[in-house]
């Protein structure tokens, strides 16, 4: 039955909007996949935020006018558009099968007319040219032949990528990387890959690694070109985004070196054993037991002063706010905070076994999709307007959901590892549930801390 889109919605029940008890979910898949539904929430990075984390590089993105409309406002948006250009594709284009053609020549008309020559350009082409089968690794012979002096490392704006293989994510993450040259390598540097923001200097990892004297190379704090291929010296690769890992591995391989991909984790267990694991790595001794006790002893303290604060409050937590949601709701419901939802597309490998755990031990908890249609009416829903209890969300889409103020601004993961991002989320949560924000204006804003990237 067709439906006037524009026709005034009723009021919906919580129990209209689509979720799943933990304990009826599926894993990994807990909802079906199909239509989807953009949540207002944008502080997620997208692919035009990651490649400008590459100093003084330009950015070109070949593609149908309508779907260049996303990046080129996100350019404008962070202030870019300097190191940013577009080449469209017509109709003709695919009608004369001229695609190689003009993705050639459109790239050095754009190049030969800018001000300066960029040291590196990063080449987006889009799902139509998977379409209709073009050339592209003789696009980029043809264009490394022509400007010998620049860089090319191909990106895509591919969304039939999504369900198969590893996702436009994962690729742009690799292809940070690509562009660096190899030389002799430094057995005392390791280079933090694969992350869109700098990784937080009290962090795990951080003080390990300058506790260890390592220097450390990530590319978030890269001012000049220069400056970003001194990152080809490090021994040791160190990712803890799970997206970064795949860019890891082919890092090591062409470069040589090791790659260690670190455990973002909220169990205690697992936090110290990749932290051993990367100790191993760099040949260094581990956390003593003494130090692991007051590691432990930090985090039950601000979890116990975080109980004592929020008291009942129902807690909601969604995906973009770090790797692993589960794991961080297993977490908190073990210190008794009232986590009641959390909202999650899919349920990621690394928490499978806080999935399995929180099936048994808390079976009642809902799992709420952000992409499905439905969810499109859960601002009209969420437990505040139904009830006058206000919840503290973990996470911009959490907020947007639950129509509150009251809110962890902080995406993929805010550059926290191990004790250090338990200890830091509890103070965020004390923070949020004392200072409301303004959720509206915040969470429209797209790729938070973005502001790395302009050089």
């Amino acid at each position: 039955m067709l439906k006037k889109v524009n026709e005034k919605q009723k009021r919906l029940s919580a129990d209209e909007i689509p979720h799943v008890r933990i304990a009826d979910a599926k894993f990994p898949a807990p909802f079906r996949s199909g239509l989807e539904y953009s949540s207002p929430a944008r502080g997620t990075w997208n692919i035009v935020h990651t490649g400008m984390l590459i100093p003084e590089a330009h950015e070109i993105f070949v593609c149908a006018a309508g779907c260049l409309r996303g990046v080129v406002l996100t350019a404008a948006e962070m202030g870019t558009t300097d190191r940013f250009s577009t080449v469209a594709v017509r109709e003709n284009n695919l009608l004369d099968g001229d695609m190689e053609d003009l993705v050639i020549e459109g790239v050095t008309d754009i190049i030969n007319k800018l001000p300066k020559r960029p040291p590196a350009v990063l080449v987006y082409t889009s799902c139509v040219h998977h379409f209709t089968g073009v050339d592209l690794d003789m696009i980029y012979a043809t264009l490394r032949s022509r400007f010998p002096d620049i860089d090319f490392t191909d990106c895509y704006m591919n969304p039939i990528m999504r369900k198969s293989g590893l996702t436009p994510d994962q690729l742009m993450r690799s292809r940070l990387y690509m562009l660096l040259h190899e030389r002799g390598k430094n057995p005392d540097a390791v280079a933090i890959i694969g992350n869109d923001l700098p990784t937080d200097e009290d962090s795990d990892l951080m003080q390990v690694l300058k506790g260890a004297g390592r220097k450390v190379h990530e590319i978030t704090s890269c001012k000049t070109y220069a400056e970003y291929q001194e990152m080809a010296e490090s021994s040791v690769y160190v990712s803890y985004n799970p997206d970064a890992a795949p860019g890891g591995d082919m890092l090591a391989e062409r470069l040589g070196g090791t790659h260690y991909a670190l455990k973002f984790s909220f169990d205690y267990d697992e936090i110290d054993a990749t932290f051993a694991g990367l100790a191993e790595v760099l040949g260094i001794e581990p956390r003593s037991n003494d130090e692991i006790a007051a590691l432990r002893a930090e985090c039950e303290k601000e979890l116990k002063e975080t109980k004592e604060l929020i008291g009942d409050t129902p807690v909601s937590i969604d995906y973009t706010y770090c790797p692993r949601p589960l794991g961080l709701a297993k977490l908190l419901l073990e210190h008794g905070i009232n986590v009641t939802r959390v909202y999650v597309d899919g349920i990621p490998g690394g928490d499978r076994a806080a999935f399995d755990s929180l099936q048994k031990d808390h079976p009642d908890l809902m799992i709420y999709p952000t992409v499905h249609p439905g969810m499109r009416f859960a601002r009209t829903a969420n437990v505040e307007a139904e009830s006058g209890v206000k919840v503290l969300a973990v996470g911009q889409k959490a907020a947007a959901f639950e129509e509150t103020g009251r809110f962890v601004n902080v995406v993929e993961g805010g550059g926290m590892t191990g004790y250090e991002a338990i200890s830091r989320t509890c103070r965020l949560m004390r923070e949020a549930y004392c200072e409301e924000k303004p959720m509206r204006d915040l969470v429209q804003v797209k790729g938070l801390g973005c502001e790395v990237c302009i050089r």
